[in-house]
C-alpha cells in the first residue's frame, strides 16, 4: 500500500480521549497491559498527507482575519458527492456549513419541532442523538431494527408508520450508513422508509456522516437520490472528520434542496451566532477531498474490511455466546453478550471492566439501546485488533 495503516502512533498527551480517558465508572487497567483504544469512534492512522499539506501551507501565512467559504470549498464538495456518490446538480446553494452533525439535529429540531413534541429514531440508537433530543426536550419514539434469520438488521416499516401516526410525529432522525449496526441501506430499503415518511408528511433529517466508510461489497446510497420526494423532504449531513478522522478540527455540511427547509435551518442556526466555520477546517476539508484523499479512502476501505472480517471471524469461533451481524459499513461492532452472560453468571458491568482491566478500551453499548451490547472501534492497525482479541480470548471470554 502507498500509505502507512500499520504502524502504531502514540497519542498520549496529543488531545485525544481515545487514549486519554477509560469511558466506565471503576475501571482500571491492570499493570503489565498496555492500553488498546476501541472506544469513541475516531481511527487510530494518520490522517491522509494532503490535509496536513493545505493546513501547513495556510498557517505560512501570518494573518487568520475573517473570511468566507471559498469557492475551492464549495467546488470540492461538490467534486466529492459526484465522484463518490454520484450525485449531480448539486450547487453551492444547496450546502451549508455546520459545525457538527449533532448541531445541524438541534437546529433543525428547532427549526421543525417544538418542545415535548415526539421525533422518531431507530433503534440500536446513537447516543448523540439521544442526547440531543434529551437537552432540547424533545420526545424520543423508537422503532426497533429487527434481524431477519441471517442476522441481518431491518427496519421495521409497519412499525415505523405506526409509531409515527399514533404520536402525531412529522420529525424522523434517519442513519445512513447506519451506528451502530453497520448497515448499509439498500436502494429499496431507503425508498420503502422514505415512503413512511412521505405518508407522514415527514421532515427527515439523514445522517450520512459514515457514507465515505462502507465496507468492500457495499456501496453508499445517498437518502435524497432514490426518488424526488426525498430529495425534497430530506436534511441530509456529511462531514470529512469521520472518513479522514478531523473531529479536532470541527467542521460538518448539510445538503438541502428545498428553499423553505433550507431557509428554515439556516436562519436557525444562525441565532447562535457561533455556527461558523473555522479556517483551517475548510483548508482541512479541501486537502481532504483531493484526489490523494480518494486514493488514502480506498486503501483505508480495504484496511477496515480486513479489520471486520478477521475480528468478526475470530468473534464467531473463539467467543461462544457473543453474537454479531457483520457490519457492511462503519469501522464499529456492536456485539450482543446476553447468552455469554447469563451462562456464565456475569454482569455486563463485571464483562465491560473485564475487558478494560487487560486494556482493551471497549465502550458500553446499552446507551445505544440494547442491554447487552459492548460498541467496538476497529479503526486500528490491524496487529493491535489481533492482539485484542487474543486478550479478550484468555482473559475475558474463555477463562480458566
Amino acid at each position: 500500500m502507498k500509505y502507512d495503516f500499520t504502524s502504531i502512533i502514540d497519542r498520549t498527551g496529543k488531545d485525544a480521549i481515545a487514549v486519554d480517558i477509560i469511558p466506565f465508572p471503576d475501571a482500571s487497567i491492570q499493570e503489565g497491559f498496555s492500553r488498546i483504544p476501541m472506544w469513541v469512534a475516531d481511527m487510530n492512522y494518520a490522517t491522509a498527507p494532503t490535509i496536513q499539506e493545505a493546513v501547513i501551507e495556510r498557517t505560512k501565512h501570518p494573518a487568520f482575519g475573517y473570511f468566507d467559504p471559498s469557492d475551492e470549498y464549495y467546488n470540492s464538495i461538490i467534486s466529492w458527492q459526484k465522484a463518490r456518490n454520484g450525485v449531480e446538480g448539486l450547487s453551492r446553494e444547496h450546502i451549508g456549513y455546520e459545525n457538527g452533525v449533532l448541531g445541524c439535529v438541534a437546529s433543525a429540531l428547532q427549526a421543525f419541532t417544538a418542545p415535548g413534541e415526539a421525533v422518531l429514531l431507530h433503534s440500536p440508537t446513537y447516543v448523540g442523538f439521544t442526547g440531543t433530543l434529551e437537552n432540547n426536550g424533545r420526545k424520543i419514539v423508537l422503532s426497533d431494527l429487527k434481524q431477519d434469520e441471517n442476522g441481518v438488521w431491518r427496519m421495521d416499516y409497519a412499525d415505523m408508520d405506526r409509531k409515527l401516526r399514533e404520536n402525531h410525529i412529522h420529525f424522523a432522525i434517519f442513519c445512513s450508513p447506519h451506528n451502530p449496526c453497520g448497515r448499509v441501506w439498500e436502494r429499496e430499503e431507503i425508498e420503502a422508509a422514505m415512503e413512511v415518511y412521505q405518508r407522514n408528511d415527514c421532515v427527515v433529517i439523514s445522517d450520512e456522516i459514515w457514507s465515505d466508510l462502507t465496507l468492500a461489497g457495499h456501496k453508499h446510497i445517498p437518502t435524497q437520490s432514490v426518488h424526488e420526494d426525498a430529495r425534497n423532504r430530506t436534511i441530509a449531513i456529511y462531514a470529512p472528520s469521520k472518513t479522514f478522522n478531523l473531529a479536532g478540527l470541527i467542521g460538518s455540511y448539510h445538503i438541502v434542496y428545498n428553499p423553505y427547509l433550507r431557509d428554515r435551518l439556516t436562519k436557525q442556526s444562525s441565532l447562535c451566532h457561533y455556527n461558523s466555520m473555522n479556517v483551517l477546517s475548510m483548508h482541512a476539508l479541501i486537502g481532504a477531498y483531493r484526489p490523494q484523499g480518494q486514493e488514502w479512502l480506498e486503501e483505508l476501505r480495504t484496511v477496515l474490511t480486513e479489520n471486520v472480517d478477521y475480528a468478526c471471524g475470530y468473534i464467531r469461533e473463539h467467543f461462544r455466546g457473543v453474537k454479531l451481524a457483520k457490519p457492511e459499513g462503519t469501522y464499529m461492532l456492536y456485539l450482543d453478550c446476553e447468552e455469554w452472560c447469563l451462562r456464565h453468571d456475569v454482569s455486563m458491568d463485571e464483562l465491560i471492566r473485564a475487558g478494560i482491566a487487560v486494556g482493551v478500551i471497549w465502550q458500553d453499548g446499552r446507551p445505544f439501546n440494547r442491554p447487552w451490547a459492548i460498541r467496538m472501534n476497529l479503526a486500528l492497525p490491524l496487529s493491535l485488533v489481533r492482539e485484542a482479541m487474543e486478550r479478550l480470548d484468555r482473559y475475558v471470554f474463555n477463562r480458566s
